[in-house]
This record gives C-alpha cells, structure tokens and sequence, in this order.
C-alpha cells in the first residue's frame, strides 16, 4: 500500500515548479541547507524555535558560511521558543557576521510581552526564493535514525513574489510599523492564469487578519471537501460555526488532529470538541505515526493553504503568523490526495461510540479546554507595554 512519505516523493520530484510543497524530515533540511548554500545577497531566516542539536547546528554552520563570502545574513528567532539557546551558541553566530537578535525577551528592559510571539517560519534567499511553513529547526522535526520526524507542511516559493515575503521580513527584523508595499497576491510566473499566490499575515499589532479571513471564506465558500490538519485545534466560535454551517449544507468535512500531542493538556482540550463535531457529521482523524505539527488545509481540491497559524485563539490574536494561499487546483488536488493517504495509512478514525465517555474522563476534558481556552485568551490578550516606545 502507498504511504503518504511515497506520494510526498512523487509530488515534490520536479523542482522546477513555481509553488511546491515541502514536508517535513529530509525533504525540508535537504531543500534548505542547498538554498542557504547558493545565497549571493541576503538571507533572512525567522522562525520560532532553533536548537542547538544536530540539525541547529548543520543550518547555522550553513548561515556562517553565507556570511563568510559576503552573504548579508538576518536572523531573528523568538524570545521564548529559542530561550534555550547558549550565549555562547548566539555569540559565535554574531562573531561571524549574522545580523541576529530575538524577538520579545520576556521582561527585557523595554518590553513586557507574552503573548505577542514571533511564530511565522520564513526563510528568504536573495529575495527569490523563500520557504514558509510551520517548521522550526530541531532534529524532531528532521527525524532520526529510530523517530519519525513531527508531521509539517512548507511551501517553496520562487520569482517576484519573495520581494514581498523579504519586506515582512525586513519589517519584523528592524521593528518597523509601516514598509513600502508590495503585491500580495500575484499570478505566478510559468504562465498559468489559473495558479496564484496569496501572502497572508496575522499580526494582531499591524491589524492583519489575513489568515483568519482567509480560512473563514474558504469555508464558508466550501461545496464539496474540506480538508484540514489541525495541531493544537481549539478554533473560535465563528470558525466552529463555519465547520458546521459547511457540513450541514452537505460539505464533506475531514480534520486530522494529534494523536500523539508534545502537550497532553491541549490534546485533551480538543477532545472536548469532538462531541459538537460528532454532531455535525464532521469526519475526524487522528495521528498516530508521531507528534503532528501541521497546520495545512485544502477546500474542493482548488485552494489550499500552508504556515504557522494554528487554529486556535493565540494565532488569531497574539501571535506573529504567516501562511501562503495557494489558488490551484492540481497543487490542491495533489495536497488532498497525500491527505487522503496519510489518513489511510497513519491515522486512526474516531468514532463516536469508541470515545471513553465516562463522567472522569468527561470532567477531565472539560477542565482540560477551560483552562486552555481561558490560558490562550489571557496570554493573548495580555497588555502589551512600549515604554520607550520600541516595536518588536
């Protein structure tokens, strides 16, 4: 039988395509490290979490050497999800020429922030070519020798459009507010009027709600599948609503959330939800190969949609999030497919009448999702403080 790692190999076998779809383990570091290699200008990297394990250490020892010939390379990673980092390990990063900070230390001398994180995972070379996702830089996400790598989704994107992609990350790098702007939302360059690409943003700050929205039409808009991969899925009335409103009208919905979970407690705050989406006739799946990630989703195999932002009230309102809307319909026709498999070949299919429904394990689940629904809101909504006027 085809696993899904077959259909991403076939997928991802012509490297020439405009918008390509990148998976997690070794399609992801073998794509990245030979793009930071050809870099002749300006590399920008930005993600959440970096560690200093085999990985890390491979794509900063690529970072150096970029700065080494020349290359101007920016990075920024964020405050709290790279908090384990050295001195030492940052100092040596500097020492070679980086352009590196982190973005909102907690409680650093001029900010107080907590829930505005730098959550988009972005890297731009030369300002043609970029690959947005959800994947951080850490062996969980390349996998070993003896552990599958964490279930993720990018995109490498080539031509004009990464000019935009740079200027975001040129915004966030120098705590800009405003930037000249640029086009979003442009054909792509092999010819084809039928294949778009849409940069969208959520930036609670800069009043971007692009993902949200984004998400919000195309279900809405939905006739025939929706498709989503849901890590840390705790969506907000109005998205819950969509999702139903979708599979009452006859849309046929299909969620792949985590069957193994890095955070128990949110897993079982989702589980809370599985008895509305039971209701709704709403098809649910769950991950069992390892920890899922993933943050993608198709509608009508037409459009799709892949990056950082994750279901749930901190991405919608705290988080610095970015996504890539792929109008296309063999792209999403191919993404629904692997879907389609991995949902065969890795995941278990919840029913109703096997979930453990016993007053324990209900009360559990419903603490569970009342403290993680207050815990997002309030880290979310957490004040944020500019004393000296400095943006991060």
């Amino acid at each position: 039988m085809q696993n899904s790692r077959d259909v991403a190999q076939t997928q991802n076998s012509d490297h020439t395509d405009p918008v390509r779809l990148i998976y997690s383990g070794n399609d992801y570091f073998d794509t990245l490290e030979p793009l930071l290699q050809s870099a002749k200008q300006t590399i920008h990297l930005q993600t959440y979490i970096f560690e200093d394990d085999e990985t890390g250490n491979r794509v900063a020892t690529a970072l150096k050497e970029a700065a080494k010939r020349g290359v101007e390379v920016f990075m920024i990673l964020d405050g709290y999800g790279s908090r384990s980092l050295s001195e030492k390990f940052v100092a040596e990063l500097r020492l070679a020429g980086i352009h590196f900070r982190f973005f909102s230390p907690f409680f650093s001398f001029q900010n107080i922030y907590i829930g505005r994180r730098l959550h988009q995972k972005v890297v731009v070379v030369d300002a043609q070519t970029a690959l947005i996702g959800g994947i951080n830089i850490a062996d969980k996400y390349r996998g070993t020798a003896t552990q599958s790598p964490w279930l993720d989704y990018a995109v490498l994107l080539n031509g004009t459009i990464c000019g935009a992609i740079q200027g975001i990350c040129e915004q966030i790098y120098g705590r800009k507010v405003k930037i000249k702007r640029f086009k979003k939302n442009v054909p792509t360059e092999n010819g084809d009027a039928n294949f778009s690409v849409s940069i969208r943003q959520n930036d609670r700050f800069r009043k971007k709600r692009e993902i949200s929205d984004s998400y919000l039409r195309a279900i809405k808009s939905a006739k025939v599948t929706i498709y989503i991969v849901g890590s840390y899925f705790l969506p907000g009335k109005k998205l819950r609503k969509a999702l139903v409103k979708a599979a009452k009208r006859g849309v046929s919905v299909h969620i792949i959330l985590a069957g193994i979970s890095d955070i128990p407690l949110f897993q079982s705050a989702t589980a809370y939800l599985y008895a509305l989406l039971f209701r709704a006739k709403i098809n649910i799946y769950e991950y069992k190969k390892s920890v899922l990630h993933g943050k993608v989703a198709t509608v009508d195999g037409e459009w799709a949609t892949i990056g950082s932002f994750n279901l749930n009230y901190l991405s919608a309102y705290g988080s610095i999030e970015l996504n890539v809307d792929v109008h296309n319909t063999p792209f999403a026709a191919a993404l629904k497919q692997h879907l389609e498999v991995l949902i065969t070949a890795d995941c278990d299919i919840i029913q109703p009448e096997n979930q453990n429904n016993n007053w324990i394990e209900k009360v559990k689940r419903w603490t569970s999702y009342q403290v993680v629904r207050t815990g997002l809101k309030i880290v979310a909504l957490f004040p944020y403080y500019y004393p000296f006027k400095r943006l991060e």
